[in-house]
């Protein structure tokens, strides 16, 4: 229990700090919407509510009955590495899966990148996420605190490549090589499918150079952002796009 409180109090200490640097000194030159954000913020609130009731509880499950296959040397930092590269190839594939894009599209309808967008998910594709990542957990025999400190490092993550934070040329591009950087998510925001389908690492920027989809382009401050050919929405249809039929 008191994991789970510093938990919540790092990702909320990160949430805060870019939400105010990025507004002190922007990347890219943003329109501030109150709509904007209350509707990122609202769907973020309501995976708040499905974390406790489901994520979590499938988590610990999974991790509490887990195969008993583990070598001695195998450790946490292994673990958070093949977590890594599982939530790359969930990623690519909630952009090849008709059924899951109708889910993640909520996420990339965003027509502007900011800390709010590392938050905005449709409850289902959490679910979904969960669902399948509790089976990857179970085959591996991952810890229960290891999931907690991959969850941790994941937030991290999308809070820091969502922002709109300015960063010196330099640290972004040594970042680079290791980490997902802005420069670097940003392009998989782009509203165009090219690079949409692209750059799909979350934590680690070497899946994307190993399994060759790291987009080609680079990164424009004034390039239009969201789902090509699509506009954002308001609140209610976000919630029920994914279970409505669609062109």
């Amino acid at each position: 229990m008191q994991f789970l409180s510093g938990k919540a109090e790092i990702m909320l200490l990160a949430l805060v700090a870019l939400f105010v640097l990025e507004r002190l000194f922007p990347a890219a030159r943003a329109k501030e919407s109150l709509n904007r954000l209350a509707r990122n913020f609202s769907l973020a609130s309501l995976n708040l509510l499905v974390g406790p009731l489901i994520v979590l509880p499938l988590s610990q499950f999974a991790a509490s009955h887990a195969l008993g296959f583990r070598p001695a040397w195998w450790n946490m930092v292994l673990d958070l590495v093949m977590l890594d590269l599982w939530i790359y190839a969930w990623h690519r594939l909630n952009h090849a899966l008709p059924l899951l894009w109708r889910f993640h599209e909520v996420h990339h309808l965003d027509e502007m990148l900011d800390t709010s967008t590392a938050l905005r998910f449709h409850f289902g594709e959490v679910v979904i996420s969960s669902a399948v990542r509790a089976g990857v957990i179970w085959l591996l025999g991952v810890p229960f605190t290891t999931v907690l400190v991959f969850e941790t490092l994941v937030v991290l993550a999308a809070l820091f490549q969502h922002s709109n934070v300015k960063l010196p040329a330099a640290v972004e591009q040594a970042l680079s090589f290791v980490i997902v950087t802005p420069a670097i998510h940003w392009m998989h925001h782009h509203a165009r499918r090219e690079d949409t389908d692209s750059n799909y690492a979350t934590i680690l920027s070497v899946w994307d150079r190993i399994f060759l989809s790291i987009s080609p382009h680079v990164r424009e401050l004034d390039m239009d952002m969201g789902v090509e050919g699509l506009h954002d929405q308001p609140l209610p249809r976000l919630i029920l796009r994914p279970f409505r039929r669609q062109r």
